[in-house]
């Protein structure tokens, strides 16, 4: 994250639990759109607990360069040969001179949404990269989530989870920005799609989506309370009743990551 970032969810041990199941329900989909090829270099700006880096590295295989602000996340990060992981901030990238303009792909995800210049950010990722080389963003957009027969009190409850960003300066719908940003950025946009992140009562993984929404809520409660949006007896009943409708035989999660890439000119 960057020197004027403000992430909501903390990096207790909890949190980093969460991100780390998060990874195991996207990653499959995660690598079939990046589409790397052998040899490709590659720099993950906000990598986090590094799992996605190790997947990316090891289609590439080569050596991929992670830069991570949370010394909390990289004391649990993946350890391999192929991982460089440097702690850093993504607005002020550590790298050296030489490595400027070097890379085949430079990669963010769910870092934009909890910084508060992301374009500051997305400079910094075409610069990062060869001419033609490109720049992946994935984040999300949180007013698109949906789920459905909707739980008790979730309406006031998500909304106030939105707000919780923007009183840190950040952006909770900054998934429909993408494409801008490459642009604003100097990249050349290329394409624009997302990622289905959602699943019914029916299927296996079920369990692990209910969890993640779960813990992200219960995870911003002191957030919400103290910034005045929702008090603490109406979150602490929403999240009951969100565990309770998870059994129920008809429900469903509708959501999905925006994706955005391009190319430096």
């Amino acid at each position: 994250m960057g020197a004027e970032s403000a992430y909501l969810h903390g990096t207790s041990p909890a949190e980093q639990g969460r991100l780390s199941l998060l990874n195991r329900l996207m990653n499959e989909a995660a690598m079939r759109e990046l589409a790397i090829s052998k040899g490709d270099l590659i720099i993950d700006f906000g990598c986090g607990l590094g799992q996605l880096s190790l997947d990316m590295a090891r289609a590439a295989g080569t050596r991929l360069v992670g830069i991570e602000r949370s010394e909390e996340q990289l004391a649990r990060a993946e350890r391999h040969a192929l991982l460089d992981l440097r702690l850093g901030d993504v607005s002020d990238p550590p790298l050296r001179d030489h490595e400027w303009g070097s890379f085949d792909l430079a990669h963010a995800r769910f870092v934009l949404e909890h910084v508060r210049e992301p374009l500051e950010v997305v400079r910094h990722m075409v610069r990062a990269v060869r001419p033609g080389g490109r720049i992946v963003l994935q984040d999300d957009d949180h007013d698109v989530f949906r789920c459905w027969p909707e739980p008790a009190g979730f309406t006031p409850l998500w909304k106030a989870f939105q707000r919780s960003y923007d009183r840190l300066g950040c952006d909770p719908y900054i998934g429909r920005r993408l494409v801008s940003l490459l642009h604003d950025a100097g990249a050349a946009p290329v394409r624009s799609t997302w990622i289905y992140f959602g699943s019914c009562a029916a299927e296996p993984k079920w369990p692990g989506f209910v969890e993640n929404i779960h813990s992200q809520l219960a995870g911003a409660r002191e957030a919400m309370i103290e910034g005045g949006l929702l008090g603490s007896a109406e979150i602490d009943a929403a999240l009951v009743a969100f565990r309770e409708w998870a059994h129920r035989p008809e429900a469903a999660i509708w959501y999905s990551i925006c994706w955005a890439e391009g190319a430096r000119r």
